[in-house]
């Protein structure tokens, strides 16, 4: 089930909402569990056992690891967490690429298995395993509660799309978390906002680069076009959902950290990246990258943690080696910008910023390819090779079309919109004016929004592949 959906939208929010105001304090987080699971169920019900599953062992291994805390027992328990759960995303996530590329040796043809991918499971997985190695490090206690863990982990707001919640982030907030109209409003504006990111520009986008793939006339304008358009797309796309993720929290009574902070406004690939999938950076850096022992290392062990992290990132996304060539292209970009670029990157204001967006808008062309060989062909193509023209029909066509909505995506992508709007409402009359008329326009906005669903555009949701 989609946020973007009216199922969602004018069914299964409005009775979430209603069963969990009527519930007292004690049976709010079973009904969270319940209305989540329901939710995570909604497409393939089948699912739910397996995610069950995890959070059972979860429960039982950190209970385990807490009263063996300090012993080899302990760790052997952490073993058995860290093992379940990376087999689980290896069987249904992996199994299929290693098998496919085993086929390739002479005389070897494995069947494959051909499961079918649960949704979300490289977000929760990845929260049980922070779960379990928080409480074998003593940042957290193991908790007791059952449903309070399942409620955590199976939290629909975050399930399938993240941000990845770790679990010292919420845990005073699962027993002790404050309801009031004031967070109520927060979160409406937020999730309305994501919401309007989500279908009235990201949709948009993503129409125009399926648009170009499918193109026999792809000349060098219209690839680079379709390198920002996707760029913007994505950005749009899941960072307007991770909007919609928080502001829903609100509706609850949690606070969720932010996942993006306008990416596109950094000034080299290192700070892009402590700006773009917040979440999903933090854990590896974590859990990963400061374990293997970080930068404190000599220069060639960097290097190796470096690449290591970001094979895993890449990797993390889908199991193709698109993915894996997208994560190392970036390991490359920032082992140079460490060790060369990054001081002459600060000193050019302009330059900086447009080696960011063309780096960028090139790994993401890699990113959405079906393959490699795909990928090589767009490249190509936007630098000219292979004979690409310059300029088409189809092209001008295409900027006539989704030009405005390129240009409103660019703007919107920056903090300008936020500057002016924190600039005007300085000014004590137009601070009245927002106060009253934002509800009216959140509401015109929502109604937008509504027509756009019924007449049933393009509404996919690019990180449900993940």
């Amino acid at each position: 089930m989609l946020f973007s959906s009216l199922p969602f939208l004018y069914y299964f929010l409005p009775v979430t909402l209603i069963l969990y105001g009527l519930v007292p304090k004690k049976g709010k987080n079973f009904i969270l569990l319940i209305t989540s699971l329901f939710f995570y169920g909604w497409g393939e019900p089948k699912t739910i056992l397996l995610m069950i599953l995890s959070i059972t062992v979860g429960y039982f291994v950190g209970i385990k690891i807490e009263q063996n805390l300090g012993t080899k027992v302990a760790k052997r328990w952490l073993i058995v967490s860290v093992i379940f759960n990376l087999g689980m995303l290896g069987l249904f996530k992996y199994a299929d690429f290693f098998i496919s590329n085993l086929n390739l040796i002479p005389f070897v043809s494995l069947p494959l298995l051909k499961l079918a991918l649960p949704i979300g499971i490289s977000f929760y997985t990845f929260q049980i395993m922070s779960y379990t190695i928080d409480v074998y490090r003593g940042d957290v206690s193991a908790q007791k509660n059952f449903i309070s863990l399942a409620a955590y982990i199976s939290l629909f707001p975050q399930l399938i799309a993240g941000p990845i919640v770790r679990y010292k982030d919420v845990d005073e907030q699962l027993t002790h978390r404050t309801h009031s109209s004031e967070k109520m409003a927060l979160g409406i504006r937020r999730f309305v906002m994501g919401l309007a990111k989500k279908v009235l520009i990201a949709n948009q986008l993503g129409e125009l680069t399926e648009l170009f793939l499918a193109s026999k006339d792809q000349s060098v304008v219209y690839a680079w076009m379709y390198a920002i358009a996707f760029m913007l797309h994505i950005y749009f796309d899941f960072s307007g959902y991770s909007d919609m993720a928080i502001g829903l929290g609100k509706f609850f009574g949690f606070d969720l950290l932010e996942n993006f902070n306008y990416p596109y406004i950094s000034k080299s690939i290192t700070e892009f990246w402590r700006r773009w999938h917040i979440s999903l950076g933090t854990w590896f850096k974590d859990y990963v990258y400061i374990p293997l022992g970080g930068n404190r290392v000599s220069k060639s062990r960097h290097f190796i943690n470096i690449l290591v992290v970001w094979f895993l990132t890449g990797f993390w996304h889908g199991a193709s080696w698109n993915f894996i060539v997208w994560g190392l292209y970036f390991a490359v970009i920032l082992m140079i910008e460490k060790n060369v670029l990054l001081n002459g990157l600060n000193r050019c204001k302009v330059i900086n910023h447009v080696y960011v967006l063309i780096l960028v808008s090139i790994s993401f062309v890699i990113f959405n390819a079906t393959d490699l060989s795909a990928a090589v062909v767009t490249l190509k193509t936007m630098f000219g090779l292979d004979g690409a023209s310059l300029y088409s029909a189809e092209t001008a066509y295409m900027i006539s079309n989704y030009g405005f909505v390129l240009i409103l995506a660019a703007l919107g992508a920056t903090p300008l919109p936020k500057t002016i709007f924190k600039k005007l409402n300085q000014n004590a009359m137009m601070q009245k004016f927002f106060d009253v008329s934002e509800p009216v326009l959140l509401g015109l906005c929502f109604l937008m929004i509504t027509a756009y669903l019924v007449d049933g555009s393009f509404n996919p949701f690019l990180y449900f592949r993940f």
